[in-house]
């Protein structure tokens, strides 16, 4: 449980920290036999900031827990 709660709380960071990224998409828009048209899309995947708040939160409680009943 340590371990996944430190790894939750560099998730919780770099989810406040990285808002969130880019994927190019490829549409085929048109097909004529021979033929292709293509279209490329820019899309933006992206999660609120509070998620990665929620997340680091949640690494923190996991890490406390696990030192309790250890400790």
């Amino acid at each position: 449980m340590k371990t996944l709660g430190i790894i939750l709380i560099i998730a919780g960071i770099a989810m406040i920290i990285i808002r969130g990224f880019s994927v190019q998409t490829e549409k085929k828009v048109v097909d004529l036999g021979p033929v292709e048209v293509n279209k490329k899309e820019n899309k933006w995947v992206g999660w609120p900031t509070y998620a990665g708040g929620i997340v680091a939160v949640v690494g923190v409680v996991l890490l406390v827990g696990s030192n309790k009943r250890n400790g």
